[in-house]
């Protein structure tokens, strides 16, 4: 079974896949298909309003199961930015480099204890006879002093959990821990039961 997913992002893509595809899912995005999907404003208040947006949206405009999700990290030490802002931190959307900077720049001089943060992921799927499901993942790290490895995108090259940064875990070993990997793993019990 088709779902679409609404994003053009090719690593989430294929972190859903990934874990997805042993329930029977072929996820595929709107470019793969050959069609464009409407841009959504994402207004949200929140990570799941914004997931909800996305997905409803995918799923009235392609008639098919849609999964959309929203994710981000929460710094403590800022007062959970740049949370819903994260991939538009830096005021230029998508720029990991710039964002990761900014962050830095940001937590410049601050101790490692006082740098805990999280990643979340809120995941909506949306069908087309209504029927909706939204969950959250999370997981929990500090924000490094410096970039390590290159695996990943976004915040991965500073998030470190268990004093390893995301940059250099596998997408074996990030999908087992990560915030996205959680959210999926409630999404996957949850379509078990309606497919």
């Amino acid at each position: 079974m088709d779902f679409i997913l609404a994003t053009n992002n090719m690593k989430k893509l294929a972190e859903m896949q990934r874990i997805l595809s042993p329930l029977g899912i072929n996820v595929v995005t709107a470019k793969m298909l050959g069609i464009t999907l409407e841009d959504v404003e994402e207004n949200g208040e929140t990570f799941e309003d914004n997931a909800k947006l996305k997905a409803r949206a995918a799923c009235a405009e392609t008639n098919m199961p849609a999964i959309a999700d929203d994710s981000g990290l929460c710094v403590d030490y800022l007062d959970g930015a740049p949370g819903i802002f994260s991939a538009r931190f830096s005021g230029e959307h998508g720029n990991d480099e710039k964002n990761n900077d900014l962050l830095l720049e940001k937590l410049s001089g601050v101790p490692l204890e006082k740098r805990t943060a999280h990643y979340v992921c809120a995941i909506c799927c949306t069908f087309p006879d209504g029927r909706e499901i939204a969950v959250r993942g999370e997981c929990s790290g500090v924000i490094g002093f410096e970039r390590d490895g290159s695996e990943g995108f976004g915040y991965d090259p500073l998030f470190l959990v268990d004093g390893r940064a995301f940059g250099r875990y596998t997408a074996e070993e990030k999908d087992k821990i990560s915030h996205r990997g959680n959210a999926l793993r409630l999404l996957t019990q949850k379509l078990e039961k309606m497919i």
